[in-house]
């Protein structure tokens, strides 16, 4: 069980910080690309949208479950989780 929950706590940890970094880089890129084509902006602009939510809304399962399986995936292959640890997440995943 211990296994179990660093795993998932890595899994936690990974998908959050790319969300967090995903969404800044976004942001930022935004940003840059608004000064580029319209440099003569008023300063009172409409704010920007608010960022896009970290978790897919009310998605389908099954694209849930594939998004879960691709993450468990990139995890493996990043050698933050063993073989096992592995087959073990996939198997609670595809059951739940």
């Amino acid at each position: 069980m211990p296994g179990l929950l660093r795993g998932v706590a890595r899994t936690a940890v990974v998908a959050g910080t790319a969300t967090a970094v995903s969404n800044r880089v976004s942001r930022r890129q935004q940003g840059r690309w608004a000064a580029q084509q319209e440099p003569q902006q008023p300063q009172y602009a409409a704010p920007p949208p608010p960022p896009a939510p970290a978790a897919p809304a009310a998605g389908s399962d099954m694209s849930s479950k594939i998004d879960q399986l691709k993450q468990l995936g990139e995890l493996k292959d990043q050698g933050v989780l063993t073989e096992s640890e592995f087959e073990e997440q996939k198997r609670r995943i595809l059951q739940g």
